[in-house]
């Protein structure tokens, strides 16, 4: 995301969705192949079902470690099963292609193949498949410290920019390294220098991408009118302000320079004292401009949803196509009025979204409008 957000037109957008999912020795699935609707897809159950572990399967068509960030082996179907694989049939703005995936047990690595054919590139994939999920891991996002609340902006920013993630990676290690030489103690002053500059350099653009796509979401937030509570965005660290305030040159030089001059202190601490690793995401309810961590379970709640759909229109106004929504037990903390209003917002997007839930009555504003599924034990069975 090298260059500043355009919101534009929503018109001509299209919805990525998986027409078709092959499990095998997946979680709790020996076998299941389904096709779906682009439409709301209902999956309920009793807790331990498999819900979960299908929209994991899901995720895990995007790059990355999935929704759970499991490791690979821990996928495999117990007892005995594995390894696991993945199969589907995906429609979007680049048309209809296959996706294949599984566990390698000799590299100990997941493989992919796009139409029958290895795909090395994950950026590609990334083009290809953009997935966006909530999980109950979140519902405490604005009462979490600020490490939890930058993983969640850096997921979202990733979607935009796919150099972020191996930024932010790249980042953390230089980070590591810095402070390895200054607990030494032993260390040349030109080559910290020189380590100090790329730092700076990358957390500026780290820092950079997030706040455009802040500013971003902040736009469509103030133009959707709808029932749900809209988010108000502001990002707060002394990299955030100084890219209010000066080119982006500027802050590299005075981020290197604050390196500089906080070496004996980080050497003591650990760590570094300035940069986009300290750097917070701040929520208010527009409405009230109370604090996100200031109102009512249902409301943070009602609140994230509203973020992540804001997020799902940007995407479609960037690039002509909404995103596959993963909202696993979306209904908790909800009220009646709000689960009616998230489904007349999921329905007015037109994105294809799996929702999960252990009572179908949590989703019975989708009846007739939406795909529901009792998930039993991993097997799966219509409910219409």
């Amino acid at each position: 995301m090298t260059a500043a957000i355009a919101v534009r037109s929503e018109t001509g957008r299209v919805a990525l969705a998986v027409e078709r999912l092959v499990l095998r020795d997946f979680r709790n699935y020996a076998e299941l192949d389904l096709a779906a609707p682009c439409a709301p897809v209902v999956l309920f159950g009793p807790n331990g079902a498999g819900k979960t572990n299908l929209l994991e399967a899901i995720s895990l068509l995007a790059p990355g470690r999935g929704l759970r960030r499991a490791e690979l082996a821990s996928l495999d179907r117990a007892p005995g099963g594995g390894p696991w694989a993945i199969a589907a049939r995906l429609s979007g703005r680049h048309g209809r292609f296959e996706l294949a995936l599984g566990r390698d047990p000799e590299q100990a690595r997941r493989r992919v193949h796009l139409d029958g054919r290895p795909l090395e590139d994950r950026a590609r994939l990334a083009e290809l498949v953009p997935i966006s999920w909530l999980t109950p891991a979140e519902d405490r996002l604005f009462m979490e410290g600020p490490a939890e609340r930058r993983r969640f902006l850096d997921r979202l920013t990733f979607a935009f920019d796919h150099r972020h993630a191996a930024a932010v990676a790249s980042y953390e290690r230089l980070l590591r390294d810095r402070a390895l030489l200054l607990r030494s103690g032993r260390h040349d002053p030109d080559w910290l220098a020189a380590l100090e500059a790329r730092i700076a350099a990358l957390g500026v653009a780290i820092a950079a991408a997030r706040r455009q796509l802040v500013t971003a979401l902040e736009q469509v937030e103030r133009e959707v009118a709808g029932d749900l509570p809209s988010a108000s965005l502001r990002l707060e660290g002394e990299v955030d302000t100084w890219l209010a305030e000066m080119p982006a040159a500027a802050v590299e030089e005075r981020f290197a320079h604050a390196l500089r001059a906080s070496r004996e202190r980080d050497a003591e601490a650990g760590g570094a004292a300035v940069g986009p690793h300290r750097s917070d995401l701040l929520v208010y309810d527009r409405a009230s401009a109370m604090p996100a961590a200031a109102c009512s379970t249902g409301r943070q709640k009602a609140l994230l949803v509203g973020l992540v759909l804001a997020h799902a229109r940007l995407r479609a106004r960037l690039f002509g196509e909404l995103p596959i929504l993963l909202l696993d037990e979306i209904g908790a903390h909800l009220d009646r009025q709000t689960r009616t209003a998230l489904a007349n917002a999921l329905l007015e997007l037109g994105a294809q979204v799996w929702l999960t839930g252990t009572e179908p009555e949590l989703f019975a504003p989708l009846r007739g409008r939406g795909w529901f599924l009792r998930v039993d034990n991993g097997t799966i069975r219509s409910d219409e």
